[in-house]
């Protein structure tokens, strides 16, 4: 943990010290819930990033369509 870290989170300490227990209690749990929710959402990302391309169309379909939308012009560059 970086100092900084260090810093914030004896900052955040002090301002909790004149909570009720019942009221740290649930910013724990609502920190908890946090982190679960990040973990979670980082792994299903990183997980959905895998897999195929989806397309109705078959493969050699979209390969003649690409290759139909290029676009060539002749450019002479001179030196």
């Amino acid at each position: 943990m970086s100092t900084v870290s260090k810093h914030i989170v004896k900052s955040y300490s002090n301002l909790f010290d004149g909570l009720d227990a019942v009221t740290k209690l649930e910013l724990i749990e609502s920190l908890t819930k946090s982190i679960r929710k990040n973990k979670d959402t980082k792994e299903t990302a990183f997980y959905k990033s895998f897999g195929a391309f989806s397309a109705s169309e078959e493969a050699e379909t979209l390969v003649d369509e690409i290759r139909s939308a290029r676009k060539f012009r002749k450019k002479d560059i001179s030196f």
